[in-house]
């Protein structure tokens, strides 16, 4: 159904996908600004453009390249994801509908994310890697509108999604460079672009693949390479 009032969280249908509503901003042209949950891609639309979703048991969809099903009597495992459909925080915790949660460790039925959030079994559905029989596919509100090509591309979207975030780069990563064994920093990022500590500012898919730069420290991991 069409929505009247739309409200952060909402899981909804733009342009045939399905996407997440992340923010409202009642005087923008393009009010509600959303996330593509197939690949993350942030888009904006109007609320008489979308269509409303509401994920519930067996609803099937891809998320961040991989297919997931919804499950209400699935068992959260370590390193697993949870979809909060009735969020009930304590005032410790920090979250809200519909959002994606990381499983750090298990307590019984309830769990602890990745993001120090304590999730009561009620308020959450399991998100089982792959499609289980007798599963609903929701991420298009239209199938019969997906070209074949289309389809091919999500079929590879999980490999597309995972080369990009081997080649991407965080702030405070170190290049050396292999004319003169000079090393830069990572010290800005804008869409695409890395900024280096010497100035220069390269696609960082070009970075990944100069012939005069080279990876070689990860501030993440702390390992030299």
């Amino acid at each position: 159904m069409k929505l009247i009032q739309v409200r952060k969280g909402q899981f909804v249908y733009f342009q045939n996908e399905l996407h997440k509503v992340y923010s409202i901003k009642p005087l923008a042209r393009q009010s509600v600004q959303m996330i593509r949950i197939k690949d993350m891609e942030q888009v904006a639309g109007k609320a008489e453009e979308i269509t409303f979703c509401k994920p519930k048991h067996l609803d099937s969809f891809l998320f961040l390249g991989t297919r997931y099903t919804l499950r209400e009597d699935a068992v959260a495992e370590e390193g697993g994801y949870i979809l909060i459909t009735k969020p009930d925080p304590d005032y410790m915790d920090h979250y809200t509908l519909n959002e994606f949660e990381k499983i750090e460790s298990v307590d019984g039925p309830n769990v602890l994310t990745t993001r120090q959030n304590t999730v009561k079994f009620r308020e959450f559905l399991t998100m089982m890697q792959g499609q289980e029989e007798g599963s609903n596919d929701i991420s298009y509100l239209d199938k019969s509108k997906v070209t074949e090509e289309q389809l091919q591309e999500d079929e590879q979207l999980e490999e597309r999604i995972r080369e990009q975030n081997a080649v991407r780069p965080s702030i405070g990563d170190v290049y050396l460079n292999l004319d003169n064994q000079g090393t830069a920093m990572v010290v800005a990022l804008e869409g695409e672009f890395v900024t280096l500590g010497t100035g220069e500012k390269l696609n960082y898919k070009d970075l990944y693949k100069s012939d005069n730069w080279s990876f070689f420290y990860n501030i993440n991991d702390g390992e030299f390479l």
